[in-house]
């Protein structure tokens, strides 16, 4: 009797293409899996995983279930990364990303290089800038985070945080932007410190510096930098609720833009500055795909949650009715925009300008951003948050009487 698995030919092919792997037996891998795409330099998968998925790719020198038994589904993995234990679907990671034991991480998430959670973290719709740090026992979905400089001088959430994501009227209008893009990407900004035992509940804006106390639960923006946060303790009370009653839509609607606003100008970095480091990389281009998507991914996840919103606020008449009915009415209008591409000269300028001094491609991704002049480093800064503001501006036009600002 045969008592090899039924992928055992794929096994075997990993085998001889040099992938090491310890007990050969006890790993599946789907027959959609094109094992191609899965490096032999260095990489490891210990006993008990599942590779799944016709567009994962596994580059050299991960390492995949230490810990636990892995499941990866449509991955894209860069080098060096380690997924130690659990689950891990349509989601993106870049060199030396690493995620502990009992992670689940859904789908739309990006973990850019060194980028990195601790045990039993929960993420979905996530993006992470290098070196940012979840610790254990966290459930982190539908946020953007930057800040930091070095896995010495990192970005962190505390241990036992929840970014609650989910309103009572059933939303989920509430990613939370922690840092920005447009200073983020430049990997020189004070890194932010979130308090075990605390949350936040979404959409919540943040600048870079902040340390909040422990056992803090925001409810509000902190868009200035350098702050030490206290959150707020409620005294215990019951009132009526009144289901769809929005009494702060404009600024829900006003950090969600952003939040998209964001991420249009981070998909603007990808292609325009990351794009030609990828291009270096084994299977650099497939990954570098992965990451288009999931910020595809993350568009569409954003302007599905803001029309629910849209189509609930409408009402037939109140103080509001003007804007939040045509928040509804004009729902196409703030989709169609942001599915095109920015097109504003001073971005168009600051952008030649940025990209002229700029070896992209040439060394090492974040040696070479690091590396840049104040000067240049402020003229790619000039170039993304123009490209932000100007998505922001678009909007207030299709939306004059919802007096929106984004700032």
């Amino acid at each position: 009797m045969d008592l090899r698995p039924r992928c055992y030919d794929k096994v075997e092919g990993l085998l001889k293409n040099g992938v090491d792997i310890p007990n050969p037996l006890t790993i599946d891998v789907g027959d959609e899996v094109d094992i191609g795409r899965i490096s032999g330099k260095g990489v490891k998968i210990y006993p008990g995983c599942r590779i799944y998925g016709e567009r994962t790719v596994i580059s050299a020198g991960s390492k995949i279930g230490y810990e636990g038994p892995v499941t990866i589904d449509n991955c894209q993995l860069g080098y060096n990364v380690e997924l130690k234990g659990g689950f891990f679907t349509r989601s993106v990671f870049l060199e030396k990303a690493n995620m502990g034991l009992g992670a689940q991480v859904r789908e739309g998430c990006i973990l850019e290089e060194e980028a990195n959670g601790a045990h039993c973290v929960g993420i979905k719709h996530t993006i992470l800038f290098p070196f940012v740090t979840l610790g254990s026992l966290i459930n982190f979905c539908d946020c953007l985070m930057a800040g930091g400089t070095s896995r010495k001088d990192h970005s962190e959430v505390g241990s036992s945080y929840i970014h609650f994501n989910f309103t009572p009227d059933g939303d989920k209008t509430t990613a939370s932007l922690i840092g920005d893009v447009p200073r983020g990407v430049m990997l020189n900004q004070p890194a932010i410190f979130l308090g075990g035992q605390g949350g936040m509940v979404g959409p919540v804006r943040m600048g870079y510096g902040n340390v909040v106390a422990a056992n803090s639960v925001l409810r509000s923006d902190y868009v200035e930098d350098n702050k030490l946060i206290i959150g707020k303790t409620y005294s215990g009370k019951t009132i009526s609720f009144t289901p769809r009653s929005y009494p702060g839509i404009r600024r829900i609607v006003e950090n969600n833009i952003t939040y998209i606003a964001n991420l249009m100008a981070l998909e603007e970095w990808y292609v325009n500055v990351r794009k030609n480091f990828f291009e270096a990389q084994e299977f650099g281009p497939l990954v570098f795909a992965g990451a288009l998507d999931k910020l595809g991914l993350a568009k569409k996840e954003r302007l599905k949650r803001l029309q629910v919103l849209a189509e609930k606020a409408s009402v037939s008449g109140g103080d509001e009715a003007a804007g939040r009915n045509e928040l509804y009415e004009r729902f196409e209008e703030i989709e169609g925009l942001f599915a095109s591409q920015v097109e504003d000269g001073v971005a168009e300028r600051c952008r030649n300008e940025f990209l002229s001094v700029l070896d992209a491609g040439k060394g090492n991704y974040i040696s070479v951003i690091q590396g840049l002049s104040v000067e240049s480093s402020a003229k790619g800064v000039q170039w993304l948050q123009r490209t932000v503001d100007v998505f922001c501006e678009r909007v207030k036009t299709i939306l004059p009487s919802f007096n929106i600002f984004c700032e």
